[in-house]
């Protein structure tokens, strides 16, 4: 086994004392290696001629009879129109959920992509479905505008992130489908349907968070806000302190979220707040070298989680912190391309902090583990399906590289959140059913029914929708 080069490592990293667990302080610093991957086009073409896709952690993959990518409006409608079987459209493969894979036909949004207007009186923006949460913020920045939150990585399409309930953090923040005023939905059979909040509120309500099983998303109609810039801080604190914290920090700070790295007894908090002066600096890049060596210390110790922690504190400074402040988007949101697989769950607020004492119990259960455990606060809204209907919420995400088993994720998981309340998010990995999910929603059988009027034939549905939506 090849040692990490500490000797390396810790000059860049200035906050950490030099020893082997240096690494540790460093991944928590690097605010780009404690958020979501960054995810890519997953379709291929080989050799044999059968066409593949897969999304972006690998975890789920289809062989369909077609993968079209139309360019236009007008070419998504010839194509709905003329689709036989199962179709199913995918923004960025972020998912890790089954949403997409059909032997049907697959449909690509990434020619559906760009800002379309904006409308600064009523401060919304028309923006085609495909368009990237990246390149829309850029091209909102140079019309002085800005969407209200963002995730923590930003390259999801509009579409797809609305669709499954795509969300960032902050006490007063709902998810990204919350700031919906209109859409324009391809049906099977190419019909073009426009909805819009102040003639359409209950299929709006149903279409925001809809997983793709009305129809293709065109193009949506979203709030704005005008451009602004944000102070980041990232401290380390042990993990008993911050559990306490968290709901006064939650409500001191725009957007608060905390992460704890599983067998070291600290946690990252990571606060945003506005900022108005002209003294701008971005974060430090991400040394993506870091969490190679938190495995590498992982592979080392894992035998023995006391001397794995033991090594964690010896080393971490509890005094660090980072700061940054720039351009909103260019802060709540990061690129890291280190590849795995996530299941999160969404919990009332009140029973947040208990439920994720119990998350991080089970989790270390398996010394293998060492990713992150996200904790995130998001407020409620009244899309049908949104995981955040009628109640504010905290969410809890845990993770395994994509190459390592990850179904102790769900199975030692889900009992813990289903105790809480919890509801999955649609995009993370679940094993929930009909009969579960029909429990959680207030509006479950509004949402079938309304999904039936969109589709009566059942085309937008493949194997995984089905055993959510169809009664067995």
């Amino acid at each position: 086994m090849t040692q990490p080069d500490f000797q390396t490592l810790v000059p860049r990293r200035q906050f950490i004392a030099q020893g082997a667990a240096a690494t540790l302080g460093g991944l928590l610093l690097s605010h780009g290696l404690l958020d979501e991957a960054q995810a890519a086009t997953p379709a291929t073409a080989p050799a044999a001629g059968s066409l593949q896709w897969h999304n972006w952690s690998g975890v789920q993959r289809a062989t369909p009879a077609a993968l079209p990518t139309p360019a236009n409006e007008a070419e998504l409608q010839a194509l709905m129109a003329s689709a036989q079987g199962e179709v199913r459209a995918f923004g960025s493969g972020h998912s890790f959920t089954a949403l997409v894979p059909t032997s049907g036909t697959i449909v690509s949004l990434d020619k559906l992509s760009g800002l379309i207007s904006v409308d600064k009186q009523a401060m919304t923006a028309t923006i085609h479905g495909g368009t990237r949460l990246g390149v829309l913020s850029r091209a909102l920045d140079a019309q002085g505008l800005a969407l209200r939150n963002l995730p923590d990585v930003d390259v999801q399409t509009i579409a797809g992130a609305i669709s499954t309930g795509t969300h960032g953090t902050g006490i007063d923040l709902p998810a990204l489908h919350a700031d919906i005023v209109g859409m324009r939905i391809v049906t099977p059979g190419g019909k073009v349907i426009e909805l819009h909040e102040d003639q359409n509120r209950a299929m709006l309500a149903a279409a925001r968070v809809s997983l793709g099983s009305f129809g293709v998303i065109s193009q949506v109609t979203m709030r704005v806000l005008p451009a602004y810039n944000l102070h980041r801080k990232v401290w380390l604190r042990p993990i008993e302190q911050l559990l306490q914290q968290a709901p006064q920090l939650a409500q001191q700070h725009r957007n608060f979220e905390m992460y704890y790295l599983p067998f070291t007894g600290y946690g990252a908090a990571i606060s945003h707040d506005l900022y108005t002066g002209t003294d701008l600096m971005l974060p430090k890049p991400s040394d993506d070298a870091v969490m190679d060596d938190l495995r590498k210390l992982r592979d080392w110790l894992g035998r023995f989680p006391q001397l794995r922690q033991w090594a964690a504190q010896k080393f971490i400074d509890p005094n660090m912190t980072d700061e940054a402040r720039h351009r909103a988007y260019r802060l709540l949101s990061s690129v890291r391309p280190i590849k795995f697989n996530e299941s999160e769950w969404h919990v009332p607020r009140e029973q947040g902090i208990a439920c994720l004492r119990q998350i991080i119990a089970a989790i270390e259960k398996h010394n293998e583990a060492f990713f992150p455990i996200e904790f995130r606060f998001i407020k409620s809204d009244y899309a049908w399906l949104s995981p955040f209907h009628g109640r504010d919420s905290c969410s809890i995400a845990v993770h395994a590289a994509a190459d390592e088993p990850w179904d102790y994720l769900v199975k030692d998981c889900a009992p813990i959140y289903r105790a809480h309340s919890g509801r999955p998010h649609w995009g993370k990995l679940h094993e929930m059913g009909f009969k579960e999910l029909s429990a959680m929603y207030p509006r479950w059988a509004d949402f079938q029914t309304m999904r039936k009027q969109f589709d009566p034939q059942g085309h937008m549905l493949n194997a995984h929708l089905r055993k959510l939506f169809v009664q067995a």
